[in-house]
């Protein structure tokens, strides 16, 4: 009673005061102490009572060898069982024994035991499952899996289909998930809180959000943990606007958000950009309690950064008590995608001094991306070789992809070529695109042509390597190699994804294509336009048309960049707020050189700051510069 209401120390004096005792007293004291993680306690009993002379049971060595957090630990006990004999005597001991090798992942060893019991609980095939489908063997987990059914265990049982869900999560098999879903229907577990959402998240995972949301819907009940997957999902495919919705419909019924949900949910407004609605969210945060979870602060630092406003990010931050390593990349992450890299190593530093952590691959992808967007580039080759040499951290394709981008974006394409040939060959396949794009800000012809040669050969069916390869071409005037370019583009099949521009105006979001005269003040817009396009030419500005696709004259290319979609989103913003405003623009792609320069002017001549979140990057424009000072 004392060792299951965690009073350790009562529970020993209970068992000294003791002046008989038998095995089950023995026992009792030695699981107290592995409830308590204390295992060497345990042990130090364990090699008493046999000191004494007691005979050990198998019940003696079930918690130890479950407590096990140490596999040369491990292997003493399993050694020990066997040399007593007890190996086959009972169910629970066999079941520890595999979950202990599989805790370590020796699925071999685990099996090799499992093979030899003769009756098997549910456990037994649960821990062996689920042993195999954590060493990514989901091909052996449902050949067991299928033992089990023929052998009829799993009649009552939903643990073994959570297993297995996990797997089809692992291989990311929509065929088999959906296998299993029927499976799941015929077994009568639909309508299970546990299976229900290990479904939904089965089918997000496996990339069908169509079924996730069928398998949401069909819920009568749902729990908030269903409500929260489904959320989560949405947002990770690319439908935050639905997740929002969603988030609302939730509010409309009994259940309270967790710290999961409205994670999940200021995700959403990142990538939706929409700073109204993650303010009211920290609001609702503050009035449930929630504003001193980390997860929490963690993500509003994130969506802050992603809505354009690193100084609240930078106030959340300040706000926090206890960092932990999640918090403090965010807030890393946030000044790299916003261009500040000199102060994004400036807070890798204070990390180091203030709270000294094991630091992870997330954190240096950061500080690369924040090196590349500065043009800090013996900084970033210093962080490079110090996350090998020090730290231990192998790199990964993203670390990679970031070094080829730092050193293709500050022109050191010698250096680039020579760093790609030494990768490891199953990474250089995917860090051959930031070098394309170095290549077309460059307008380094030859290379361009080489690397893309290599990308198309890679993936043939990869839009982004046309034109970008188009656009070479064009910025070199070499018009029948950029139309033959984009030619191969169409017979291929590949559409280029169309640019578009949003700005959110009093909790409205407002959406913007090139040339779009869809809006309802549409003819205010292209007045405003028009006008603000006068002040810029008396303010200096001269347009940009070397990059325009078409063999036009100057004087068409002019005209057919002045619709571009930000320029649209620009113009409402000025229509539709108040003189000094801060202008917040989200863009899907990368700005091209001449907008860049109309927004530089526009910030001069309207006195506005205009934040611009491309496909790249944060741009702050302010009279007349950008914070990225033309490196981008």
């Amino acid at each position: 009673m004392y060792s299951k209401c965690s009073d350790l120390a009562s529970a020993r004096n209970v068992f000294d005061e003791m002046v008989m005792r038998n095995v089950v007293c023995w026992n009792t004291m030695i699981s107290a102490y592995c409830r308590c993680f204390r295992v060497m306690e345990a042990m130090s009993l364990l090699k008493e009572m046999w000191v004494i002379g007691f005979e050990l049971n198998a019940s003696t060595f079930v918690s130890v060898i479950a407590a096990c957090t140490n596999l040369r630990r491990g292997l003493s006990m399993h050694c020990c069982v066997f040399k007593l004999g007890l190996q086959h005597c009972e169910i629970p001991l066999a079941n520890s024994v595999v979950n202990m090798y599989v805790k370590f992942g020796l699925i071999d060893d685990a099996r090799s035991i499992f093979d030899t019991v003769d009756e098997r609980s549910i456990l037994s095939w649960t821990t062996i499952i689920g042993g195999y489908v954590s060493v990514g063997n989901v091909g052996e987990a449902f050949n067991l899996f299928n033992r089990m059914r023929q052998m009829g265990c799993v009649s009552q049982d939903m643990v073994p289909f959570v297993k297995i869900i996990l797997g089809c999560v692992k291989s990311g098999n929509l065929l088999l998930a959906s296998s299993v879903h029927s499976l799941v229907l015929k077994s009568g577990f639909h309508g299970k809180a546990l299976i229900d959402n290990s479904v939904l998240n089965m089918y997000s995972k496996c990339g069908d959000i169509v079924s996730a949301r069928r398998v949401f819907e069909m819920v009568d009940e749902k729990c908030i943990f269903l409500w929260t997957s489904m959320i989560a999902a949405n947002t990770q495919h690319g439908y935050p606007a639905e997740a929002l919705d969603l988030f609302k419909s939730l509010l409309r019924t009994d259940l309270k958000p967790n710290e999961a949900t409205i994670a999940s949910i200021l995700s959403a407004c990142a990538d939706l950009g929409s700073l109204s609605i993650g303010n009211e969210i920290e609001h609702y945060v503050k009035l449930n309690g929630l504003a001193s979870n980390q997860q929490v602060q963690t993500s509003l630092i994130h969506m802050y950064c992603k809505c354009g406003r690193i100084d609240k990010a930078e106030k959340v931050f300040a706000g926090v008590l206890h960092k932990d390593l999640a918090i403090w990349s965010s807030m890393i992450n946030g000044y790299a995608i916003h261009g500040m890299g000199n102060e994004a190593l400036k807070l890798f530093h204070r990390m180091q001094i203030t709270k000294p952590c094991s630091l992870d691959h997330v954190v240096f992808t950061s500080i690369f991306l924040a090196c590349s967007h500065s043009g800090l580039v013996e900084d970033g080759l210093k962080y490079f070789k110090s996350m090998k040499d020090d730290y231990r951290i192998e790199p990964g394709i993203e670390h990679y992809t970031c070094l080829v981008d730092l050193l293709g974006r500050a022109g050191h394409f010698d250096l680039a070529l020579k760093t790609i040939q030494e990768m490891p060959l199953q990474v250089q396949a995917q860090v051959w695109a930031p070098l394309l794009s170095s290549c077309r800000k460059h307008r380094n012809i030859e290379l361009g042509e080489y690397v893309a040669k290599k990308l198309l050969d890679l993936n043939p069916g990869n839009t982004s390597s046309y034109v970008l390869m188009a656009n070479i071409y064009t910025s070199a005037g070499k018009w029948k190699e950029a139309a033959k370019t984009r030619s191969m583009m169409r017979n291929k099949g590949s559409v280029k994804e169309p640019g578009w521009s949003q700005i959110e105006i009093n909790g409205s979001v407002h959406v913007f294509m090139a040339g779009d005269r869809s809006h309802h003040r549409s003819a205010s817009i292209y007045e405003k336009l028009n006008e603000l396009n006068t002040k810029l030419k008396e303010a200096g500005y001269v347009a940009e048309t070397d990059m325009v696709v078409h063999d036009l004259e100057n004087e068409d290319k002019e005209e057919s960049m002045k619709v571009h979609s930000e320029r649209l989103a620009v113009a409402w913003g000025l229509i539709g707020t108040e003189p000094g405003t801060t202008l917040t623009i989200i863009k899907n792609l990368q700005t091209c050189g001449d907008c860049h320069s109309f927004l530089k002017f526009t910030s001069k001549v309207t006195g506005r700051h205009l934040i611009v979140r491309d496909g790249q990057r944060f741009h702050h424009f302010l009279l007349g510069s950008c914070s990225c000072k033309d490196f981008w």
